[in-house]
């Protein structure tokens, strides 16, 4: 399946048709990428990104698993599990 022809998610219509719940959002993530801590996880994704040769190639999710090591997961499965509503199912 190609995901890239399915058209716009709920999210991105959304947005589209609300501009000012589309800046709240933007506010919040620049906010919270200036933050040491998602510098520091963004960096460790990406190493490990370039470490693999695929930075800046799409396709699959670096993910990180609760034993330290690194695996490329489907970005759906992925971001499904991180965090409906910004709450995540990993303990």
């Amino acid at each position: 399946t190609n995901y890239f022809r399915m058209g716009k998610s709920k999210t991105s219509k959304y947005y589209e048709e609300n501009p000012e719940a589309a800046e709240k959002r933007r506010r919040y993530q620049r906010k919270l990428n200036k933050t040491e801590k998602q510098k520091k996880y963004r960096a460790e994704h990406t190493k490990e990104r370039r470490r693999r040769g695929i930075d800046g190639k799409g396709g699959d999710d670096v993910s990180k698993k609760k034993n330290g090591k690194f695996v490329l997961e489907h970005p759906y499965k992925n971001r499904a599990r991180n965090g409906a509503d910004g709450k995540s199912t990993k303990k």
